[in-house]
């Protein structure tokens, strides 16, 4: 069985970081056990580590836990290079998150953006699901192939 293919938004794998045991954190844990297939792009790798970098989110990281994501993350995700441009969000600073999971055929799209883009319910038909609702079709995917995860397996 093919793992399930994610984009995480970037306040996702921040959050994460900084809060251990919660949703957030037990898909990162997947993804690091290699349960999942984690999406992402360049552009969201370049905007991670500036996120990280940010002086006042020090004091809530583990300094070497974010260096090896940004450091390693070339080895555990799938990055492309060069995804097409889409113009899909209100704020355009999510659009290459659509971008990238629209090119890497992601299967869903777990954000905890409400305004932008949880509200949009999904891009070009990936449904965009909080931390909370990806753990809930994960779980459900274990019980039953991929139904109730996904519309279309084969995608």
């Amino acid at each position: 069985m093919r793992r399930v293919r994610i984009v995480l938004d970037t306040n996702i794998l921040i959050a994460a970081l900084i809060t251990k045991d919660t949703p957030p954190d037990r898909l990162y844990q997947a993804w690091l056990r290699g349960e999942i297939e984690v999406i992402t792009s360049t552009a969201q790798v370049a905007e991670i580590a500036a996120v990280l970098a940010r002086p006042r989110l020090q004091k809530y990281l583990d300094a070497d836990e974010a260096a090896a994501i940004v450091e390693n993350i070339d080895t555990r995700a799938v990055i492309l290079r060069d995804p097409p441009d889409v113009d899909l969000s209100p704020d355009p600073n999510d659009n290459p998150i659509f971008a990238a999971a629209i090119a890497g055929k992601a299967d869903l799209i777990i954000s905890g953006d409400k305004k932008h883009m949880l509200s949009l319910g999904e891009a070009a038909g990936i449904p965009i699901v909080t931390a909370r609702e990806a753990l809930h079709r994960l779980d459900a995917s274990k019980n039953r192939s991929c139904e109730g995860l996904i519309e279309d397996c084969g995608r």
